[in-house]
């Protein structure tokens, strides 16, 4: 049978837009659908424009801070953010990179097409206009969308998505932010630094759940300096009119904000689309696929946030290298133990492998744990990163690295050589014979390897 394309790819976000290009660079005759813009949530309305409000927070802190480094004659009372002329840096980025998808895409010969598309069966999808396509192989890659529970009600227009709040050409007076996770958190430095009075509020006992408890603590801690004031423990009854009422230690409270940001999680996107209809099996609102990214139907491929597995843009980048690169006759696999996570506050967040608790479950007392203080770290002390931590674990019979957590200026740009180190299985001696640069943040990682591994650092004592 013939088909109108080799390849047909559902989504233009991180996963879809690189599969899209590979698979034409391969030779594939290939279709790109988007119903919006391409580069997705992460482009449009996630990782890049948040980014840019980091950046603006990182340069405003810089800048009431500019005396204890030896500059005078900034009035740090007086430097405030322009939210207006902050959105037009935000539209001005977002525009530049994708329109370097759509050129990307372009270059490689992939063909796209803007509105929706519905699968009528393995081969087939339907667009908007009745329109007919069919297809060798599929790759959905729908992304995912803000979690609205509906255990939550919320009425009034006070209560904003991450989208609608990347939008705002105004610094809100106070907020609510509902939920401590990544994009709580980013958000919370962010509006603190522009001088927002923020609230989170999360139920469960820390921040960050996803992240090394004690990296996590210093993380609230770093951010209550700021001034961001957190409600742990507090579960979300119902929102409305910018009113949160919420329950903690067993009693029934308010909290009266400007605005309230719904960041209670995301979940794929994988609805309407005919996915269910034409027998793809699900995994919870995720489309189920293996660790070569193949659906319950076999010309089916499942990348970003749709799978459910990792939801991370960098994680959709290689799910889509090797879907492609299996469509095409290979037989690669994903592997998730490596990923590196990145928050973005300051100071940053960066880690990869297993947490404290997650190496005592697997592995009991058989750890080794080393930590290294920046505040003993020239270089941090330097930039006045004062509250930073590098810590590594250990395997304690071979050295095997099960992971590394660390709290620092500049620690998501490290953080991938130890997702290398991981992934090429290398040991505590294998990178303790590595040289760090002097003065560097990256230095407290040998440190921290040191600590662990032959019970001592160097520049700390313990």
């Amino acid at each position: 049978m013939t088909y109108d394309y080799d390849v047909t790819v559902i989504g233009g976000g991180p996963g879809g837009y690189v599969a899209g290009i590979l698979a034409a660079r391969q030779g594939k005759k290939t279709c790109l659908i988007e119903k919006e813009r391409l580069g997705g949530t992460c482009l449009n309305r996630g990782c890049i424009p948040t980014k840019v409000f980091v950046k603006a927070a990182e340069e405003l802190s810089a800048l009431r801070n500019a005396e204890a480094v030896g500059i005078v004659g900034v009035q740090k009372d007086a430097v405030s953010i322009d939210m207006q002329r902050l959105q037009k840096r935000k539209q001005s980025v977002t525009q530049q990179l994708v329109g370097g998808v759509q050129g990307l895409l372009k270059a490689a010969g992939a063909k796209v097409i803007e509105g929706t598309a519905t699968l009528k069966d393995a081969h087939t999808v339907v667009l908007a206009d009745g329109k007919e396509i069919t297809s060798k192989y599929f790759i959905i890659a729908t992304g995912s969308e803000t979690l609205h529970p509906k255990s939550i009600p919320c009425e009034g227009k006070e209560v904003l998505t991450s989208t609608e709040l990347l939008n705002l050409d105004v610094v809100p007076g106070s907020i609510a932010i509902l939920g401590g996770g990544v994009i709580g958190i980013e958000f919370a430095y962010a509006l603190s630094q522009f001088g927002s009075k923020v609230s989170v509020l999360e139920m469960a006992g820390e921040i960050l759940p996803m992240v090394d408890a004690e990296i996590a603590a210093k993380a609230r801690k770093s951010l209550e300096k700021g001034g961001v004031r957190f409600y742990m423990g507090a579960k979300v009854l119902s929102v409305k009119n910018g009113q949160v009422t919420y329950e903690m230690e067993g009693k029934e409270q308010t909290l009266q904000a400007d605005y309230v940001l719904m960041s209670l999680g995301r979940r794929p996107s994988t609805e309407g689309f005919g996915a269910r209809e034409v027998g793809l099996e699900y995994s919870g609102a995720a489309i189920a696929c293996d660790e070569s990214l193949k659906s319950s139907i076999d010309n089916i491929y499942v990348v970003g946030d749709a799978n459910g597995k990792a939801m991370l843009a960098h994680t959709a980048f290689k799910e889509a290298e090797i879907a492609v690169a299996n469509i095409c006759g290979g037989q690669r696999t994903m592997r998730y133990d490596c990923i590196p996570s990145c928050i973005y506050m300051e100071p940053e967040i960066a880690s990869v492998g297993l947490t404290e608790a997650q190496a005592g479950e697997r592995c009991g007392d058989d750890v080794k744990i080393g930590r290294f203080p920046l505040y003993a770290n020239g270089k941090s002390l330097i930039d006045g990163g004062m509250d930073g931590m590098m810590k590594v674990i250990l395997d304690s019979k071979y050295g095997e690295i099960l992971g590394v957590h660390l709290f620092g200026a500049h620690t998501t740009e490290m953080i991938a050589q130890f997702a290398t180190a991981m992934q090429s299985e290398l040991t505590a001696e294998e990178v303790l014979e590595t040289v760090f640069p002097h003065p560097s943040v990256s230095e407290g990682l040998g440190e921290a390897f040191l600590s662990a591994w032959k019970g001592s650092a160097i520049h700390n004592v313990g």
